[in-house]
């Protein structure tokens, strides 16, 4: 039995290596030549694994340059059940989502973005990891209130939120086109910029609503 787990273990982390392998070789490729310009075959030969192996690990190019995206969200999930049980929804999310932000942070990561940017087959693919985004965490968040399924709705409408101000500030961000030798620091600056025009936005929202509302009573 213990022979059968260790050579599990061997298998498990030859993939996990040869997958990393295949991951390394594409995205150099990429941001050195472009994606468009870089083949398949190309990526299997610096990869030193055989065109089958490839699809074996990814269905697609595309695959490969999102791969990414399903750590982020991992590693956002993980933030979120690390944050303190007194946290609020709203506290967790932020500060959770803040530290993933900044931990990913680094020069090729930013290359990547770049890369999507200006390559129109991944910028419109690129939308989709916002939806999955969303999906995760608001998991994560019903899973801090015990899997309470009363607050499911009040969790995916903060999911939907947070995701959102995400999706702007990134936007922002590129437009920016900050400094990437800067990107730790000012990164988390920027990232608690936008929650806090965020926060102040629904504050604004929340008392224009409460007018109204006292308003249609009135009538």
């Amino acid at each position: 039995m213990e022979m059968t787990e260790k050579v599990e273990g061997r298998r498990e982390r030859k993939r996990r290596q040869t997958r990393e392998r295949i991951e390394q070789a594409a995205m150099s490729l990429f941001l050195e030549r472009g994606f468009d310009a870089t083949t398949i075959e190309e990526i299997t030969e610096a990869a030193d694994v055989s065109k089958r192996s490839f699809f074996d690990y990814f269905p697609s190019k595309e695959e490969v340059v999102f791969a990414w995206q399903d750590s982020f969200a991992d590693r956002l999930m993980a933030a979120i059940a690390e944050r303190p049980a007194s946290d609020s929804s709203v506290k967790a999310v932020e500060e959770a989502l803040i530290v993933t932000v900044t931990a990913s942070a680094d020069e090729r990561a930013m290359a990547l973005g770049e890369l999507i940017h200006r390559t129109p087959t991944l910028k419109a693919r690129d939308q989709l990891k916002y939806a999955k985004l969303e999906q995760k965490l608001t998991e994560a968040l019903i899973a801090r209130k015990g899997g309470d399924p009363q607050a499911r709705t009040r969790m995916r409408l903060l999911s939907t939120i947070v995701i959102g101000a995400l999706r702007v500030g990134s936007e922002v961000w590129q437009a920016r086109a900050p400094d990437v030798s800067m990107e730790g620091a000012s990164m988390e600056a920027f990232a608690r910029e936008i929650f806090g025009e965020l926060w102040k936005m629904l504050a604004e929202f929340g008392e224009e609503t409460k007018t109204r509302l006292q308003g249609n009573s009135i009538r």
